[in-house]
């Protein structure tokens, strides 16, 4: 699909659809959509704005032309590693961490460094087939900031989170399908396509659901697995004994409507 074209000086566009599905587009094509202090803020202003529309229900961000983000643009590097790196409000991983709704990243080039860290922020990746992951932290002399040193070793394992950020080689997509890095690898013209139909599968499902099991998984990923059963132990309880009986009677309504030709109820 298209998404409409933004004004010039719109470097992080946002579109929100009637379905429940809002796209955020990282637009400096140019300059391989590189991040200058500006738009790391804006960034982080789109992803909270669209936390808190009830409209919203799956957030999309990708890129526009070669690149999906190919990191911070160096010629601004002392404007934006000596800001305020604390202040969530502006940071745009911190803001994608808080948001409660799903966000699919679509990874149409290069993700470098900090847009390696952007797209490990999303909760799934498509990536066309021309996508490379790259991290030059070792090679340009930064320190990593948005969790790239720890998330990726969790994903892929130690072994090869070394080699790919000691040795800043990059990541091809299909590598990193097999990795477990990326679910999807599609041509470039499928990309959106795909992220979109993601979306609109979890659409289908059960809104407060799909929230708490999100919450669940990451939380629990932060932990070892005896916590992390307990944790999803813990908030089982609380999901039941929150539920009323009406609520109940439309869970048991909405499963045996699946095994009839009847049209099915929502929960």
């Amino acid at each position: 699909m298209e998404i409409p074209r933004p004004a010039p000086e719109n470097l992080i566009f946002v579109h929100r659809e009637p379905n429940g599905v809002a796209y955020v587009i990282i637009k400096r094509p140019k300059s391989l959509n590189s991040l200058t202090r500006p738009m790391m803020v804006d960034l982080a202003k789109a992803i909270k704005s669209l936390a808190s529309d009830n409209s919203v229900r799956v957030i999309i961000l990708s890129g526009s032309g070669r690149a999906f983000c190919s990191g911070v643009d160096l010629t601004a590097a002392e404007d934006v590693f000596k800001g305020d790196v604390k202040d969530v409000e502006t940071d745009a991983v911190a803001q994608m961490e808080l948001c409660k709704k799903p966000i699919i990243g679509a990874i149409n080039g290069f993700a470098v460094t900090a847009g390696f860290e952007i797209a490990l922020a999303c909760d799934l990746l498509v990536a066309s087939k021309e996508a490379k992951f790259m991290d030059t932290h070792a090679r340009f002399g930064i320190f990593p900031s948005w969790g790239l040193s720890q998330k990726l070793s969790r994903i892929i394992g130690p072994g090869r989170a070394r080699e790919v950020s000691l040795t800043a080689t990059p990541v091809t997509a299909e590598q990193a399908e097999k990795w477990g890095l990326v679910n999807h690898v599609v041509e470039g013209t499928e990309l959106l396509k795909k992220a979109r139909q993601i979306a609109e599968a979890i659409i289908k499902n059960n809104e407060d659901l799909v929230l708490k099991y999100k919450a669940v998984i990451n939380d629990g990923f932060k932990q070892d697995l005896r916590h992390a059963l307990a944790l999803e132990k813990e908030r089982a309880h609380e999901y039941y004994d929150g539920m009323t009986k009406e609520q109940f009677k439309k869970m048991q309504e909405f499963i045996a409507g699946r095994g009839s030709n009847k049209t099915q109820s929502k929960l």
